[in-house]
């Protein structure tokens, strides 16, 4: 047999069918989807049945020595899956026998061996010749007409078997588009946004595939754009998109694959699952995504796929329903955290339930509505036990970065943890965003800018990433950039108060002080109330020499502490404005001791402490946070 006629071979096995031309497995006639790896797996050991195939000559045929990243997990994963379609138990095996630390062996009888070449089927004795050829002739007929037809494009044949003869679309970019809600219960809806932000979650850990970012794609939602118009307006060659239905403790999600120049539909399946199974649903449809636009895993993504636990349904909706919650809103940030609690209570193993819950804790400590030293511990509490269970976790290592540097202030395990988070998930638009903010905190402009510009190829809708421009510039103390970007931001969104507070800032710092003023009030009056803006006016009123107005304000601020928890870094300011020193270093101090987020983030930039960096004290402040240079 030459070698062309042995890659149509079709081996049969049990109730399956390994074709090894098209590398499909199938079973009673029905396709079973399955891995690259672990198809070339099952087909090495079909080739040799019976036979050992140690680990070393999988390694050799699977992941070459340049691909190489983790093979023990890639090939553990790839052997699992294949046990998983074949429906085997390493156990009791059927099919695939593990010979420990040595290698697989294939131990079911393999029936003969079907080839679908026709040069290899022999006609039948005394058959007339006429009916033996009757067939082929009626097929090179059929073949002549249909050559006369292509060469003058009668009908449009021509291009139509044209666009079937074409190399399938190389895709190198895709946005998931908001899964639509197909149940009867419009509550569900936060069921089909919570799958979709999970599926572009786990798309995103490919490094070779750009996926677009959930806060661009969530403004498609609800909108009638043809997928071409979409595929534009994101930059990507294509689109997933789909339905969910869930019908008590059943879930059924329809996705399909498109291409989006053409609106080509590429792949379509249907994957009915138990709740519980969601996020083995999940990886199983990224998995298959990945397998249709043919991208190579390495072993570390692949095994990641098939490492998805079961999780208790009604955690899974208490974790889902505590995502829809505002946390820029104190009363938001409650309900999401009860929310995460009772998941936690349900499944204490759900790891990304304490991720939430971290995020929560943390938040309370940003938005300084609890004191950093008591917020941020169970922050890391919280984390400690997600590591614990998922070490892979895109968000418990962001939430780490971002804890090593607004409390711990340990700033090389605060840059360690960032990469590490955009390692695992290098299509995180957050993610390199928050590395933009974190290099221009650190004095790194080009640095910065060339991260931002990485966010802004993935999440090329969002207004939010104006914000960290404004950020950068003010960390950089660009005032004249801040201005612009300032203004930039309140052109998408002229009600945010942090643009107007960054425009504040660029105003005071470019000297035009009394345009500053009315930009903070606006910033208070949209915070409703935020101390960073109230205290910024109070510093802008001593400086103008409305002392009394800004000494109202530091009262206020004194007063409020005696009910709410209130920033001794925002009073410190205020002092510094006034220009006693003495308390105003009393409260940085203080601000000290309580571990405060304000100090990291602001002591380098902010320009309502200027008077005080010449103090020997506040370089002995700098000093006992080991801050750099």
């Amino acid at each position: 047999m030459s070698r062309d006629q042995e890659t149509l071979t079709i081996i049969p096995f049990g109730p399956f069918e390994a074709d090894l031309y098209s590398q499909e497995l199938r079973k009673q006639g029905v396709r079973l989807r399955l891995p690259r790896q672990s198809f070339q797996i099952l087909k090495m050991l079909l080739e040799r049945p019976a036979e050992l195939v140690t680990r070393e000559e999988l390694r050799q045929a699977l992941w070459p020595s340049d691909t190489f990243v983790d093979f023990e997990h890639g090939l553990n994963a790839a052997v699992n899956r294949l046990r998983e379609t074949l429906g085997d138990d390493a156990d009791n095996p059927r099919y695939i026998e593990t010979l420990p630390r040595r290698g697989y062996r294939f131990i079911n009888p393999i029936a003969a061996k079907v080839s679908t070449s026709p040069d290899l089927v022999e006609p039948k004795i005394g058959e007339p010749w006429l009916r033996r050829w009757s067939a082929p002739l009626a097929i090179a007929a059929v073949l002549a007409i249909a050559a006369v037809l292509f060469a003058l494009g009668v009908g449009g044949l021509r291009s139509r078997l044209f666009s079937r003869s074409v190399a399938p679309p190389q895709i190198r970019s895709l946005a998931v588009l908001p899964l639509t809600n197909l149940s009867d219960d419009p509550q569900q809806e936060y069921l089909a946004d919570g799958m979709t932000e999970e599926l572009i979650t786990e798309l995103s850990r490919i490094s070779s595939l750009k996926v677009i970012s959930q806060t661009s794609v969530m403004s498609y939602k609800g909108q009638k754009k043809t997928l071409p118009e979409i595929g534009r307006e994101l930059g990507v060659d294509a689109i997933v998109e789909g339905s969910v239905v869930r019908s008590r403790s059943r879930v059924r999600i329809a996705i399909q694959l498109i291409y989006a120049p053409t609106d080509q539909h590429l792949w379509v399946e249907t994957y009915d699952r138990d709740l519980g199974d969601v996020f083995k649903l999940e990886d199983e449809v990224a998995e298959a995504v990945t397998q249709e636009i043919r991208l190579e895993l390495t072993p570390e993504q692949l095994a990641r796929l098939h490492q998805a636990r079961e999780v208790n349904p009604d955690a899974y909706q208490a974790y889902v329903l505590a995502h829809t919650f505002d946390l820029s809103r104190f009363q938001g940030m409650e309900n999401a955290q009860r929310y995460f609690k009772e998941a936690i209570e349900k499944d204490p193993g759900f790891a990304r339930a304490y991720v939430g819950l971290a995020v929560t804790y943390s938040e309370l400590g940003e938005f300084r509505w609890q004191p950093s030293s008591v917020a941020y511990p169970l922050a890391k509490q919280a984390l400690r036990k997600a590591l614990e269970l998922d070490q892979q976790n895109c968000e418990a290592h962001s939430t780490l970065w971002w804890l090593s540097w607004r409390y711990d202030w340990d700033w090389p395990t605060a840059e360690r943890e960032l990469q590490y988070a955009i390692a695992l998930c290098p299509n995180g638009a957050g993610l390199h965003a928050d590395y933009a903010y974190y290099r221009g905190w650190g004095g790194r402009r080009t640095e910065a800018l060339a991260e931002l510009a990485k966010a802004r190829e993935l999440d090329v809708l969002c207004p939010c990433l104006l914000r960290y421009r404004e950020v950068i510039d003010y960390q950089l103390r660009d005032y004249r950039a801040l201005i612009e970007s300032g203004h930039a931001e309140l052109a998408s969104n002229e009600n945010s108060w942090l643009a107007h507070y960054f425009l504040a800032v660029g105003y005071e710092g470019s000297g035009q002080i009394q345009q500053a003023i009315p930009e903070y009030q606006k910033a208070i009056e949209l915070s409703q109330g935020d101390e960073d803006p109230t205290a910024a006016l109070a510093h802008a009123y001593a400086a103008t020499g409305k002392r009394a107005e800004s000494q109202s304000i530091l009262r206020e601020l004194q007063s409020r502490s005696q009910i709410n928890y209130t920033s001794p870094y925002m009073v410190a300011t205020i002092y510094a404005g006034l220009g006693d020193k003495n308390k105003a270093f009393e409260y940085l101090e203080k601000a000290y001791q309580e571990r405060s987020s304000d100090l990291p983030y602001f002591l380098k930039a902010d320009l309502r402490i200027d008077n005080l960096r010449s103090d020997p004290r506040f370089q002995d402040l700098l000093h006992r946070m080991n801050f750099p240079k």
